[in-house]
């Protein structure tokens, strides 16, 4: 049909970095830059934008982009000796022309695989030699899936964490709630990574919070009662959830609005407490899966039943 754009477009995006642009036939869309192998923007049916991207973000290489769902390898954090959440997000990826086959075959028209490999500099900083597949897929109903493939290809094991620091797009940060991490352990890097036991029957946000739950669900969901809608974050390989908003914080982040921490959520699937290790040729994965769907309500509140076990 003449005019009707395609499922799969490479075309320049902020500051001329090339970018891959997904688009599901009833009118979702992602997009996802060669830089740091970086999804920056998903979008429903209806155009409205589901991932938190700072106006500040700084599309300018070696900086990491600021939203969107950056990844983190092959260190999470400060858990470890490299720089602050590894270099992943810093490297120009490459479109994979020739992936290994899916286990599962999908009809779905709408994905892009990227690969990255380390270069002589990045042997340097981190000595292991690996493949580091990506594939990004748009459902028909809108989803937003993730799949990575880590492949050792060294002669000797190594170890990393991982995450994808998904920012979220939401009303209010004071009207979100989040279901499936309660009653949980948790590690609280606000002080000193101590561990804590989830007290509250949801986690409600009126300050800074940096948490990584341990031992989590592979289904979680976070409700923004002011939009009427409701994340759900289905994920596999990636026991631990990361929760992140710098509340005041803000301020001191260059790229990042005074007041942006009010309209932004970070969730993100993670491997942290225990170390991914991969003897050669063992080859990890690790899956998310975001939807966006409307939340139900039953006196006021998200019918967890539902979302959590539907």
């Amino acid at each position: 049909m003449s005019g009707e754009k395609p499922p799969v477009e490479i075309c320049k995006g902020v500051n001329g970095l090339d970018k891959v642009v997904l688009r599901e036939v009833r009118g979702s869309s992602a997009e996802m830059y060669l830089y740091g192998g970086h999804v920056t923007s998903w979008r429903n049916d209806h155009g409205e934008e589901l991932l938190f991207l700072s106006t500040k973000a700084i599309f300018k290489p070696p900086k990491a982009i600021r939203g969107g769902i950056p990844i983190c390898f092959p260190q999470f954090g400060s858990h470890g000796n490299l720089d602050q959440h590894g270099f992943a997000r810093n490297r120009f990826w490459s479109i994979d022309a020739n992936p290994p086959p899916f286990p599962t075959v999908s009809t779905n028209k709408a994905f892009t695989d990227l690969i990255f490999k380390p270069s002589e500099e990045d042997l340097k900083i981190w000595p292991h030699s690996y493949e580091f597949r990506l594939r990004i897929t748009l459902g028909p109903g809108g989803d937003l899936m993730l799949t990575s493939r880590i492949r050792n290809i060294d002669t000797k094991p190594f170890s990393f964490t991982f995450a994808y620091h998904t920012y979220l797009s939401v009303s209010d940060i004071s009207e979100v709630r989040i279901e499936g991490l309660e009653t949980l352990d948790y590690l609280d890097n606000l002080k000193a990574k101590e561990r804590f036991t989830e007290q509250g029957d949801a986690i409600t946000f009126e300050a800074e919070v940096d948490k990584i739950y341990l031992g989590t669900p592979t289904k979680i969901a976070i409700i923004d009662h002011e939009k009427k809608r409701t994340f759900v974050l289905r994920k596999d390989g990636l026991p631990d959830a990361v929760v992140w908003n710098p509340w005041e914080k803000a301020k001191s982040i260059a790229d990042l609005g005074d007041d942006e921490y009010k309209h932004m959520l970070c969730v993100e699937p993670a491997a942290v407490e225990k170390a991914i290790t991969l003897k050669p040729g063992e080859e990890w994965k690790g899956r998310l899966e975001l939807s966006a769907v409307p939340s139900s309500y039953r006196s006021g509140q998200l019918d967890p039943q539902r979302v959590l076990q539907g």
